[in-house]
């Protein structure tokens, strides 16, 4: 059976990178209190902390994705778990603020193509009508990672010190970077393990097929339409500003939850590390569910689009009602209720967005046009942890924050309703034939 299923194996081994990657770079997040108080650093610092890691995480979401339809998924990801693993270890080793200042930056260099290059896999290993829960599943494991990041590296932390928390999760990347060299190929096609009758059912029903232009009537995919012909388009920036605002919701929670937890909820990392898994198991069942959901309703619509869109419309909506409300919550529980609610339904928006941009961008660019909108959607890693932690410091406190996440997500709907119509994407489609 394996045999004739052999993509099932392929997303093992991108769930499981999803989720050393969240679970690498929510270490610092989780490790925050000891490290402050070790190296004395302010909230407004760690704030900079977190959002440097975007500075080359963002740059590399574009070239990783831009590799990755030059080089193959498989190169690129063994380059960048690499890279960021060793970053993840040299993390250990910082004496002070400018030495994680130069460490984060080159740390998000490596986790950057990861996002981009996992859409780049899904494209050429799943048919069409199994992207949203492949998208969901693989990426399900990013939140998951975040879930275990709280028990594991804290525990570790209070046990051996933070700074061993980052070389066990640096050398668990090396062993995952060994088993996808071992088992991974670019495309089934060329995979000794993958049955003819799994290359068939792939290859027939890829997603934005390479076929859709035409490259044999005198003109390639190339030379007809470049890479900026669809990632200047208005569906692919409306996609890339929904993402931007569910990416500013996650990155507050990635970077400050543990703080709002032990600072503004008062509890000890021991028992922070225990309540902070709720919301990110939540975040875990979005994605799952979300995914499968979009699927479903692509069978009942026959409409791809529409599908998408419905998702991540009532899951903004929803997340932000929740975040709005968590400003005011007056007891512990009720805070951590609303945010895992509101993790459910946001987690459901960034699986949609990336299988949505499979249906507009054709296979061979689709590496390049994800990296863009990766790029702009990450930028909200730059600008979110670096505003809360102004906001908690100089502003209203953790209030203002929730408040703001609250408003950019009902920003991310009326850019969805705006710019990504039916119309526009039958428009790309028509001009790329």
């Amino acid at each position: 059976m394996l045999k004739h299923k052999y993509r099932f194996v392929v997303a093992l081994l991108l769930f499981s990178a999803g989720m050393l990657n969240y679970l690498d770079r929510a270490a610092l997040s989780v490790m925050a209190p000891l490290i402050k108080k070790d190296l004395h650093i302010g909230d407004a610092q760690m704030g900079i902390l977190f959002s440097l890691f975007f500075v080359g995480y963002c740059l590399f979401c574009f070239i990783g994705g831009w590799g990755a339809d030059k080089y193959g998924p498989r190169k690129v990801y063994a380059w960048a778990a690499g890279f960021w693993s060793f970053f993840c270890g040299a993390t250990a080793l910082a004496t002070g603020f400018g030495y994680l200042l130069i460490v984060r930056v080159l740390f998000g260099i490596g986790e950057g193509p990861m996002g981009t290059t996992t859409n780049k896999s899904i494209s050429n290993w799943f048919p069409k009508r199994e992207v949203g829960r492949a998208v969901g599943f693989t990426n399900a494991g990013q939140p998951l990672g975040a879930a275990i990041a709280a028990p594991i590296v804290g525990l570790v932390g209070l046990n051996f010190g933070w700074r061993i928390s980052f070389v066990v999760i640096a050398c668990l990347g090396f062993v995952w970077l060994s088993l996808w060299l071992i088992f991974f190929r670019d495309r089934p096609e060329i995979h000794p393990r993958v049955s003819p009758e799994e290359v068939a059912l792939i290859t027939a029903d890829r997603p934005a097929k390479v076929e859709a232009v035409p490259a044999m009537a005198g003109q390639s995919a190339k030379q007809k339409h470049g890479m900026f012909f669809y990632v200047m388009s208005m569906p692919v920036l409306g996609v890339a500003a929904a993402f931007f605002c569910f990416n500013y919701i996650q990155y507050f929670f990635l970077s400050w939850l543990p703080s709002y937890l032990t600072d503004f909820q008062h509890l000890d990392i021991k028992s922070m590390s225990i309540i902070g898994i709720l919301p990110w198991l939540g975040a875990t069942l979005g994605f799952i569910v979300g995914g499968l959901i979009c699927d479903g309703l692509f069978k009942k619509t026959g409409n791809f689009l529409l599908s998408r869109k419905l998702v991540i419309i009532c899951g903004l909506a929803i997340a932000a009602l929740c975040i709005m409300l968590t400003a005011y919550a007056s007891s512990l529980g009720m805070a951590v209720a609303l945010i895992t609610i509101a993790s459910i339904f946001a987690y459901m928006t960034p699986q949609a967005c990336w299988s949505l941009l499979q249906d507009i961008v054709p296979a061979a660019r689709i590496g390049s046009a994800g990296g863009f909108v990766h790029l702009l959607a990450n930028l909200a890693g730059i600008l979110s942890p670096g505003i809360t932690g102004f906001l908690i410091q100089y502003g209203g406190g953790y209030q203002s924050a929730f408040i703001l996440s609250s408003i950019l997500a009902l920003v991310g709907i009326v850019v969805m309703l705006l710019f990504v119509r039916q119309r526009r994407v039958d428009r790309i489609r028509l001009q790329a034939a």
